[in-house]
């Protein structure tokens, strides 16, 4: 997100003045400033969301926080504010419609050197008031209708008419698909009753099939209709020992039907963490209720059947709670209930949260760099000096901060939330909570406490389940108190949204009157509904998860960015999730097929870049915070949540950020090197593979050389006794290079010589003795297999007697094995011949 920049060549604005002693305000020369060309074309705007469209466009428009000049442009989604110079989209001057909690146009006479006020230009400005902290002012030219046209487009298009005009409605589910919160309600029900084998469906929750149950808790479908509460969820969590009739009855004592319920149990010792609205006790405090009594009772309950103690918070001031008792409310009276303790926390109501961020934000505006007034700011140019180097200046800074009791409250819903879960995890007690309606300050104690107690709530995917549960399921009026849309009665199928003008409960946060004349219309809020019922809750309870975070920088998954963005997300109304203000409201409306997911969102940003996100905390060690976190009251001192309350007014000063930045640079470094090693080492082992693979042929080939080598000398030595044998019978042999052998016999050596001549290369055998007694003969096998040499050997062997036996049986004829004509010799045979001279004289 880009922050705001000064531009390069400055134009004349709000801050400048000619007489600095003074501190008056000279005029803005707007009838020097040229409107800027209108480069802004439908077809260029690639920064535009899906199905987001133009509405109305200022040219010449200066935004007076930063001092830049450029192009106003109002959507159906958003206020964006382009500079001139490089056509980026300015963050400061860019905020979604339902972020703005209230506009108003403003003219200003500005006084001059000269004094005189008819002849200076009225400065037609325009204020935007941000529930993120941000006061906007942008600056018009004179005589056009720009800031009309800007005007009437946030008037239209802040509280639309119609429901399907919303952005979030007309731009629909798209790529950001959204399951059913009914289905991951009681996905996490069957964690908390230790049912995680079974998985939540829409037809289980059509059959009623959702009502399991343990030994001591069991999940309800007494609500599925939304008959006995409409702002309660449609499953709940009560004791096992109760029925649905004594539910139904008990539900009669609490204001708005909000009996008490389960909202988390301990899975070891059974202690549970249950909530609830004020109970009916009347002024006098002498109206009961048995079955109330008994439910109550029931949330103390044991295994063995022992009663443990049992706490009642209630989160109001006691003098509040005696107040309500005149209205028929009141709060619980000790001896109704069997082993119990009422405990009062005194946090405020809504309008005292609703004032004290007004007046943090004023606090925020007036002290940090990019004022709304252009020239108030203590740290305006960035000097050494606070408000002319007046000490009482920076005093009154410190004062003015304490004096809103931003920091106070949240200081008193950490306590009373870190003792909830004390009480829980360290006396294995049952704690009630409950304010007025149960909603607001209810819904904060209850889910931090929950945070506090269970690791599970720490990470992305159980602080979703945590919002679902205790914010909205639980009927959170997040329309009354954010602003999102409503509809007047949950049956009204035609969505027509109010349109009244409320009255302005909220301060306007006016521009300075020290130096000018204000001629100022009241603002008008973007809320749908009676601003009197807006109040910052919900960012109050996110406030306290980021002071957590502080304190515990290991036990968190999430980053302080994924909070800021989760707001940001919830006040634009981009998504559905928290629209109208209770679960009965949003299934009529069908929120959850035709919007976006919030949660989808968040998770598909995450999906690229995985634990270097910068949603994600680089010091988180699950291992290290796998049980409850019980902060000591010393710990409980808050500051000021930099990343969202000083990122507007204090843009370099809200990096507190950088340090996880860092981190995250070393973790995604250390990651690519570990990456990289992993590489190297299956490269290594992929090398290593292939040398002892080719060591393993290379002794293969040295096996089959040595036993090569070893046949070579087997044959030379059987060779040289064939020739041996051979000669030894009185016959010569010859072998050429070609292959051919040639034997030569003589039978009668003086007179006739006999030739042989074999080749090992025909396939055919024939034998001709011509006149001369040369025997010429050529030699193969024949296609039977039958050896040839054997007949020849027959015929002519000098040992064969005529009635065909061997004269020398013993000799082991050598016809058999030659390697090069296919004889066989016993060579141990020749060894053991002793040959008889005589045999080879001539006869």
């Amino acid at each position: 997100m880009d922050l705001p920049r000064h531009r390069a060549t400055p134009t004349t604005s709000l801050r400048d003045t000619s007489d600095s002693s003074t501190g008056s305000w000279d005029a803005i020369e707007w009838t020097k400033i040229e409107p800027i060309a209108r480069f802004v074309s439908h077809a260029n705007l690639d920064f535009l969301l899906e199905d987001e469209q133009v509405m109305a466009e200022g040219h010449g428009v200066v935004l007076v926080n930063t001092d830049d000049a450029g192009v106003l442009i109002v959507t159906n989604f958003r206020v964006i504010f382009l500079s001139e110079g490089t056509r980026k989209v300015i963050a400061f001057g860019t905020i979604p419609l339902a972020t703005i909690e209230k506009f108003n146009k403003t003219s200003v006479k500005v006084q001059s050197n000269t004094r005189q006020l008819d002849k200076t230009p009225t400065q037609r400005l325009l204020q935007v008031i941000g529930k993120d902290m941000r006061i906007i002012v942008f600056g018009f030219r004179p005589r056009t209708k720009q800031r009309r046209a800007v005007y009437d487009a946030l008037l239209k298009y802040t509280k639309p008419t119609i429901l399907w005009d919303h952005y979030a409605f007309m731009h629909g589910p798209s790529s950001f698909q959204n399951t059913s919160p009914l289905v991951r309600l009681l996905d996490e029900y069957f964690r908390l009753i230790d049912k995680v084998s079974r998985h939540a469906s829409l037809d289980m929750i059509e059959s009623g099939s959702f009502t399991l149950s343990n030994e001591l808790w069991r999940i309800s479908g007494v609500n599925s209709n939304y008959t006995m509460c409409q702002n309660y969820p449609f499953a709940l969590v009560v004791p096992k020992s109760i029925s649905d009739d004594e539910v139904l009855q008990a539900c009669k004592f609490r204001a708005r039907c909000r009996l008490p319920v389960v909202s988390w149990c301990h899975p070891v010792t059974g202690a549970a963490l249950a909530r609830s609205s004020q109970p009916l006790v009347g002024l006098m405090r002498n109206m009961r209720s048995t079955m109330d009594e008994k439910l109550v009772a029931a949330l103390c309950s044991n295994l063995d059947g022992s009663r443990r103690k049992l706490y009642i918070a209630d989160a109001r001031p006691k003098k509040n709670a005696l107040a309500n008792g005149a209205m028929g409310g009141g709060s619980e009276s000790s001896s109704n209930y069997f082993q119990s303790e009422v405990i009062f926390f005194g946090i405020d109501n809504i309008h005292a949260m609703r004032e004290s961020f007004v007046r943090l934000r004023e606090y925020m505006d007036t002290h940090g760099r990019t004022s709304s007034d252009g020239m108030s700011s203590f740290l305006r140019h960035g000097g050494s000096i606070w408000g002319g180097g007046n000490l009482s200046s920076m005093s009154a800074s410190v004062s003015t901060l304490g004096d809103s009791g931003w920091l106070l409250h949240i200081h008193n819903v950490l306590a009373g939330a870190a003792w909830i879960a004390a009480r829980i995890a360290m006396e294995k007690a049952s704690v009630l909570v409950h304010c007025s309606d149960g909603w607001d300050r209810t819904s904060q104690l209850v889910s931090l406490a929950n945070l506090l107690l269970d690791p599970y709530y720490r990470t992305f995917r159980g602080f979703q389940a945590l919002v679902e549960k205790d914010w909205l399921a639980f009927g959170h009026p997040f329309s009354d108190r954010v602003g999102t849309p409503s509809i007047s009665e949950c049956g009204n199928m035609s969505f027509e949204l109010s349109r009244q003008q409320s009255s302005t409960s909220i301060p306007s946060s006016p521009m300075p009157q020290s130096s000018g004349t204000f001629a100022s219309q009241p603002p008008v809020s973007s809320h749908a509904h009676n601003s009197n019922n807006y109040s910052p809750i919900f960012l109050q309870w996110a406030d306290c998860v980021s002071q957590l975070m502080r304190m515990y920088p290991f036990a968190f998954e999430f980053s302080a960015a994924f909070l800021v963005d989760f707001l940001d997300c919830m006040f634009s109304s981009r998504f559905g999730n928290f629209f109208f203000n209770s679960e009965k409201e949003r299934l009529q409306c069908n929120v959850f097929e035709s919007c976006g997911c919030l949660w989808a969102y968040l998770a598909d940003t995450r999906r690229s870049e995985g634990a270097s996100h910068v949603h994600c905390n680089p010091f988180y060690d699950p291992l290290k915070y796998n049980g409850p976190l019980l902060p000591p009251a010393a710990a409980l001192a808050p500051t000021l949540w930099p990343q969202f309350h000083l990122r507007w007014a204090c843009p370099e000063e809200a990096q507190s950020g950088e340090i996880e930045a860092q981190c995250r640079k070393i973790k995604l470094n250390n990651s690519e090197m570990q990456k990289a090693k992993e590489v190297a080492e299956r490269k290594l082992r992929e090398n290593t593979y292939t040398i002892e693979s080719l060591n393993a042929e290379l002794r293969r080939e040295k096996l089959l050389n040595i036993s090569a080598m070893t046949k070579a000398k087997r044959i030379i030595k059987e060779n040289t006794d064939i020739k041996r044998a051979i000669q030894s019978i009185g016959c010569k042999i010859h072998i050429s290079n070609s292959g051919d052998c040639i034997l030569d016999i003589e039978n009668n050596p003086e007179n006739a010589v006999q030739k042989l001549h074999l080749s090992s290369r025909q396939v055919s055998s024939s034998a001709v003795i011509n006149d001369k007694k040369d025997i010429s003969l050529s030699v193969t096998e024949d296609d039977d297999g039958n050896n040839v040499i054997s007949r020849i050997c027959e015929t002519l062997c000098p040992f064969r007697s005529r009635d065909g036996g061997c004269m020398w049986p013993n000799g082991a004829c050598a016809q058999l094995g030659s390697q090069f004509v296919g004889l066989k010799a016993n060579f141990d045979a020749f060894d053991r011949l002793s040959i008889d001279d005589s045999y080879f004289k001539p006869k």
